[in-house]
């Protein structure tokens, strides 16, 4: 055996020893039978959401489920029936042989879908366990296959993809205990630690220790419990590698929750690659609570490798993975972005590929395997990644690309399509075009509704369809692989895009790969004759692009393609269109949906008289200022006009709403504190949900804190998620006083409309004052039964639409969109413009 052997298999050794030594005395136990009804409960890609159970659950209505009582009927009036399941040889809670939908007849095999297992999307399925406790007792719940779970009727996050790592700390009293988990076909079992604090080390986000580099400065990130019902302060995490300690200080860890923390270590010490024990000892004021151990890769140079950051989204350790360029450049390299598949790692992204000569390849990771499909948080952490490796190569900017496979495939079309300007070309590997035509567990985006409410809630997800953006595909080089044999993603995608880009799309390469399947080897991603296309194409400079034709469906995701900016639309989130020409000394074309537009006139001399024709309408004259001036066009009824530069404080590309904007920032969650038990209760467990699920989605961490702790001063330019309402959220007077929407205790206003009782429910966003780019979300209800039906956090389903505010009932819980009061924008000014919602039963606002 050789040297390099001997010390990988010595190193495991180490490794496993550690593990086992410092592993948590504890006892588990395993739910081996249970009962599940096909509830028909329906989750997916958009605001509205219908629970048969949770609404009985919220109302009260639910009872114990016994052998084959009846939950309800389904939509063709068939009885719902609580059938028996028990544990296969793997702890898997199986449906019995021949058991046929909500009936129990008989069937043929494959009943069981994955539409019914559970997965964050549909999860038509509840799974009844409960657990009777001699004593009132902490436990750690961990589940597979499962959306979410009430425990004694709080919501936890639930483990869709049965990775493993997501362990709930719970409090069970004395007696019997309820657990109504979201999925079928699940693995469920609760261990009892005797510890108060512990140390999960089954999901790292690490770097690479990389050889020759200093690498005595190091971040990673581990998970730490708090399993009692007091938060944890004053921790600290000590990091032990080759010989060398680092201590770090920890945030406080709320009672019974868990979070993500980063930690430092120092790798100065490693000389050999493979695998390297760090050890990590987790104490309080100088008493151990726990330890664990991490496995660090160490790469030669010329390796592939993963480097960590803290990310500006929420502050959370985030990583990205680097195949570097294989010789030394003598002059600025390209730069390749390549973003991964569903369920696949950055990391194993970047090793797929092998070294370029002429530049370097970064895999940002879409803050998860599966993640946000590479919209919302993971187009943001695209970004991100892109900034940072600009940054870190300094490429030849007119040499950057774009590539990605399957789920990143998608994530190449729509980034593609949503910042054009960024691109020199793009390479759709396996891709689907569009989440209203393609979905995994999220499901697909609806594709429409006859129904004005409806019709406004769906809007808020129109810069996803990226049919509606082809056009911005003009100035690209596109290069389309797809394997013809590939059964996860039909090469029919592939062939529609062919179509539809054929007429209008300048440069365009496509191929078939005979016989490919969805992945037939790293030539799948790593084929030369599209790192080939890469190498003729380039980005033009500025000064030479002088016909523009770019489209938007919100300028606070993508406002910008080279020198015109769209600052301000008129329907928020319909698409906006401007198609300009710049000559020597004007500039023409048309718009759509455009109120306000941004030129700039860098390529105009000083003092440069120019004409500006838009629409047809009257010639506008300007005398540039500067050889670096911006000029500002609004359009008042149906003329351009100058305009000033907007004061932050209006919508833009800055903060121009909806109401996910809000989680941005470096966001902390502010519950309250002010209201019943019942309702604090709520506001916190909400918190806690919503962290939870954010971290599983995300691989995120998010400040939890009450609002009595709260002051804008404090929590300055972060973005802010506030749960509860005006009566019971200490914080709402100086985040919300002058917000036209208002909710309180039995009521809710929106300018001239208002409703009463205690079932209203609302997410609605809003800037926050002093702030040029933070906002707070509201979540919150007029009573307990409002505050339930705001439980579910669809709104972190990749691609799911909201709008900048929504109002609905409990009813919504079992009627769907019936149940919803009102939705839609805020005006440019924040204000509520009848045009600009729907209240049921009415059009725009009006009767």
């Amino acid at each position: 055996m050789s040297n390099r052997f001997i010390h990988l298999a010595l190193t495991l050794l180490s490794v496993s020893q550690l593990q086992a030594q410092t592993k948590p005395e504890s006892t588990t136990y395993s739910f081996t039978k249970g009962l599940v009804a096909l509830t028909g409960s329906r989750y997916g890609r958009e605001a509205i959401y219908a629970d048969p159970l949770a609404y009985q659950l919220y109302t009260g209505a639910l009872k114990p489920p016994t052998d084959g009582a009846v939950f309800g009927t389904d939509e063709q009036g068939k009885e719902i029936k609580w059938i028996p399941v028990t544990a296969d040889s793997l702890n898997r809670l199986r449906l019995r042989s021949g058991f046929r939908g909500n009936g129990g007849a008989p069937a043929g095999p494959g009943v069981v879908t994955g539409s019914l297992r559970g997965g964050i999307g549909g999860g038509g399925g509840y799974t009844y366990l409960t657990y009777p406790s001699t004593r009132e007792q902490i436990a750690s719940l961990n589940i597979k296959g499962n959306s979410n779970v009430y425990v004694n009727g709080e919501l936890h996050m639930g483990d869709a993809y049965s990775m493993g790592y997501l362990h709930i700390p719970v409090k069970l009293k004395k007696g019997l205990n309820e657990f109504y988990v979201r999925g079928v076909m699940i693995t469920a079992n609760l261990t009892f630690p005797n510890k108060s604090a512990l140390l999960r080390t089954d999901d790292p986000t690490l770097p690479s220790i990389r050889l020759g580099e200093s690498n005595a400065l190091l971040q990673g990130a581990v998970v730490v419990i708090n399993a009692s019902t007091a938060p944890l302060t004053g921790l600290q995490l000590t990091s032990k590698l080759a010989g060398k300690s680092l201590t770090t200080n920890l945030p406080v860890i709320p009672a019974l929750s868990g979070r993500k923390v980063a930690f430092t270590f120092d790798g100065s010490g490693v000389s050999a690659k493979g695998p390297q024990p760090c050890e990590l000892t987790l104490t309080q004021k100088g008493k151990s609570l726990d330890a664990g151990v991490v496995s660090v890769e160490a790469v030669p140079a010329g390796a592939s490798y993963s480097q960590t950051f803290v990310s500006q989204i929420d502050g959370s350790l985030q990583y990205y993975a680097v195949t570097p360029q294989s010789s030394a450049a003598t002059a600025p390299s390209a730069l390749f972005l390549s973003v991964h598949g569903a369920g696949v790692e950055a990391s194993g992204q970047a090793r797929a590929y092998k070294s370029k000569d002429w530049g370097n390849l970064v895999a940002a990771t879409n803050r998860r395997p599966r993640g946000f499909n590479w919209e919302d948080w993971g187009r943001l952490d695209a970004l991100e990644v892109l900034s940072i490796a600009k940054k870190q190569f300094k490429p030849d900017p007119q040499h950057i690309y774009l590539t990605g496979h399957s789920m990143g495939g998608h994530g190449t079309w729509f980034l593609g399509a949503t910042y054009p300007d960024k691109w020199a070309a793009i390479a759709p590997c396996a891709g689907y075009p569009t989440l209203k035509e393609y979905g995994s567990a999220d499901g697909v985006i609806p594709d429409g509704s006859s129904n004005p409410l409806e019709q406004m809630l769906l809007r808020s997800g129109n810069q996803s369809d990226v049919l509606k953006l082809t056009s911005n595909y003009k100035p690209l080089g596109i290069y389309v692989l797809h394997g013809d044999a590939d059964r996860t993603v039909p090469v029919t995608y592939a062939r529609q895009m062919r179509k539809l880009l054929g007429e209008s799309q300048p440069d365009m390469s496509y191929y078939e790969y005979p016989g490919g399947s969805h992945w037939f080897g790293d030539e799948s991603v790593d084929w030369k004759p599209l790192f080939d296309f890469f190498k003729w194409h380039k980005i033009s400079v500025d000064s030479t692009v002088n016909a523009i034709d770019f489209t938007t469906a919100n300028p606070g995701i993508s406002s910008a393609y080279r020198w015109a900016s769209i600052e301000q639309q008129i329907q928020p989130l319909l698409y906006s269109r401007i198609q300009l020409n710049r000559q020597r000394q004007a500039i023409t074309g048309t718009t759509a949906n455009v109120a306000l537009l941004k030129l700039a006139l860098n390529e105009f001399a000083n003092k440069t008289p120019i004409t500006v024709t838009l629409d047809g309408s009257s010639a506008l004259t300007y005398t540039t200022t500067s050889d670096q001036d911006t000029l500002f066009l609004r359009r008042e009824n149906g003329q351009w006009k100058q305009a000033q530069r907007p004061d932050l404080a209006q919508k833009g590309p800055h903060r121009n709403g909806t109401f996910k904007d809000a989680f941005n920032n470096r966001m902390v969650f502010v519950y309250g504190t002010k209201g019943t038990k019942e309702e604090n209760d709520w506001n916190w467990q909400k918190a806690r949900y919503d962290a939870e699920t954010w971290y599983y989605r995300g691989n995120g961490a998010i400040d939890i804190i009450a609002d009595t702790d709260f002051s804008l001063a404090k929590y300055a330019d972060r973005g802010v998620v506030l749960f509860g309402n005006a009566t019971n959220n200490a914080a709402w007077q100086s985040l919300l006083a002058d917000c036209p929407i208002q909710l309180e205790r039995n009521q809710i206003r929106a300018g001239s409309q208002q409703w009463q009782g205690d079932d209203l429910a609302t997410y609605f966003v809003w800037p926050i004052k002093g702030s040029k780019t933070a906002s707070v979300a509201v979540i919150g209800g007029t009573g307990l039964k409002g505050m339930k039906a705001a439980s579910a956090n669809q709104y972190f389903a990749g691609a799911s639409g909201f709008p900048d505010f929504m109002i609905f009932g409990l009813d919504m819980v079992r009627d769907g969109s019936k149940g919803v009061r009102m939705a839609g924008f805020f005006d440019n000014d924040w204000k509520l413009a009848p045009a600009q919602y729907t209240v049921n039963g009415q059009k725009n606002g009006t009767e």
